[in-house]
């Protein structure tokens, strides 16, 4: 028997297809799972004691911003304890390929942040960048956003023939490459640009090659979702592509009326939801009129301070923003700063906007345009939704079978939102061992095993024989999120070992240093190696 063959003794298997945990030892050797039963261990066996505790399939977080975070060694732990052993990257429309990673690391500074070996060379080289250099897989969508800025800049308006011919070359490109599927932003620069027609064509290839669309669907979400879902059902009836719509957030009546007629009239549609009732965004775009946002960033900035167009904001556009019923008069108490990129407001930092406001002596609107001058537009907000709904109205969402877990989780800035550290612990703590919203065998299909199916990722999701040896050891009656709105970067308790690709990553609490995660790129489906026990 190889050295490196190792068995988990002891534990109650969840296997992501069984309706209970089986009593199972569970043996991985090269990357793979090679025994889900009774294991008789040999002397060159690594033995870990399991007992007490679940097996699961390693957990997929199907839309987080940890493009560039991953390499930080913080969110390694923070994914770890989590159970979090796969990331979704190239979110929300915007991220570093193809390119050269200027513009997301322009724009998307307050949420992705830099990439620290990227510099160009498409998708191909940023897949490349994560293998074998952190301790988690990363999946990788093409951002439809940063297609588009490579092709128009921030140019606004309806995309040329030739235009569009461009995007849908490079959206094939990046698919050829490895990319799991396309994203879209559509409240976003250049995203809020992108019409329908061109979405369509974009979509094209991806649904050509078995890829998934993902989008940050337009309009807000909320009371508004049809907006958003009317324009998903004209893409896929157009293309046949597969659809997954990110942070799926509003009333659970409407969103999951409006998700089940999609899905009657033939969309194949999945969703992720996270289990918090604030958001988490770019405080210039909410703030800010989108006409003022659809350009270079240093136009911006050179907008911000021209005083005849400041006064223009702060006399007709805030009492508009005021008026919005999504954002509202009680704006200024319902943004607490996240991320700051500026030293001479860093003690702003976790103080709502009035707070901070007040500290200056300035009104809340004056204060937010100097924050985002001296931050040059790089801040971020926590923000609470008018409309704070009750858990029970958010279970009716998380247990839909279309659902998968995406924490939305963004790592940069001093004080950011506890979802980054805790949402998965939070749905294992929460809705499966207090409320019994999810049984465990659900837990482990919804925060795994759907997203698996879902992303196209055909080797991982389950613990059987001859899938990818991502394994989470769960200690059902600890787990749980320690992370809170006040301290949100506290790491969550009750996952003490965490195994990818075989690799034993997660040890008795702590990071081993072992890099064992890699890229997992879109292939054609093929049937899975024959393992040799």
């Amino acid at each position: 028997m190889s050295k490196d063959r190792v068995v988990l003794r002891g534990g109650m298997v969840l296997d992501g297809v069984s309706q209970a945990p089986i009593r199972a030892d569970l043996a991985m050797r090269g990357g793979v799972i090679t025994a889900v039963g009774e294991v008789a261990v040999v002397d060159d066996d690594v033995v870990v004691d399991a007992s007490g505790r679940f097996l699961m399939p390693g957990f997929i977080d199907t839309h987080v911003h940890a493009d560039g975070a991953v390499f930080r060694g913080d969110v390694q732990r923070a994914l770890l304890k989590q159970g979090v052993t796969t990331v979704i990257a190239g979110q929300d429309g915007v991220s570093y390929a193809p390119g050269d990673g200027v513009y997301a690391s322009e724009y998307y500074a307050a949420l992705n942040g830099p990439h620290p070996n990227y510099s160009g060379g498409g998708v191909a080289a940023l897949l490349a960048s994560y293998d074998g250099t952190i301790p988690v897989n990363v999946g990788y969508l093409v951002p439809a956003g940063t297609v588009r800025h490579e092709v128009m800049g921030y140019a606004p308006g309806v995309a040329s023939a030739d235009e569009i011919a461009a995007m849908r070359v490079l959206v094939s490109q990046g698919l050829a490459e490895g990319a799991l599927g396309l994203s879209t932003g559509l409240d976003y620069v250049p995203g809020i640009h992108q019409n329908s027609a061109e979405l369509i064509e974009m979509c094209r290839p991806v649904a050509a090659t078995g890829g998934i669309y993902v989008t940050h669907m337009r309009g807000g979400y909320e009371s508004n979702a049809r907006v958003g879902t009317d324009e998903v059902e004209a893409i896929a009836r157009a293309t046949g592509v597969r659809v997954h719509i990110s942070h799926y957030h509003g009333p659970s009546d409407l969103l999951l009326n409006l998700a089940d007629e999609l899905m009657e009239k033939g969309v194949d549609l999945s969703f992720d939801a996270y289990p918090y009732r604030r958001g988490c965004t770019l405080l210039a775009m909410p703030i800010l009129p989108p006409a003022m946002l659809s350009g270079p960033p240093a136009e911006v900035m050179l907008a911000l301070c021209d005083v005849a167009r400041r006064e223009r904001l702060l006399k007709e556009w805030f009492p508009v923003l005021e008026a919005n019923p999504v954002i509202g008069p009680d704006w200024p108490d319902d943004f607490t700063l996240a991320h700051i990129a500026s030293d001479e407001y860093r003690w702003a930092h976790g103080m709502t906007v009035r707070e901070a406001a007040a500290q200056t002596g300035k009104t809340p609107a004056t204060f937010v345009l100097d924050l985002l001058v001296a931050s040059h537009l790089e801040v971020s907000a926590v923000m609470k939704v008018r409309e704070q709904r009750p858990y029970e109205d958010l279970a009716k969402i998380f247990t839909h079978h279309a659902h998968t877990v995406g924490s939305d989780g963004v790592y940069i800035g001093e004080h950011p939102h506890p979802r980054a550290w805790g949402t998965f612990a939070k749905f294992l703590r929460l809705f499966t061992r207090e409320r019994g919203d999810y049984s465990w065998a659900d837990a482990a299909r919804h925060l795994s095993t759907h997203a698996a199916e879902r992303f196209g990722l055909t080797d991982r999701g389950r613990l059987a024989i001859g899938y990818a040896a991502d394994v989470v050891i769960v200690d059902p009656e600890r787990v749980a999120d320690k992370a809170t709105y006040e301290t949100p970067r506290e790491e969550a308790v009750g996952i003490d070992d965490v195994f990818v690709n075989g690799q034993h990553v997660l040890a008795d609490g702590q990071p081993t240093g072992i890099n064992s995660g890699h890229a997992l790129r879109h292939t054609t489906p093929s049937s899975r190696p024959l393992i040799t026990r």
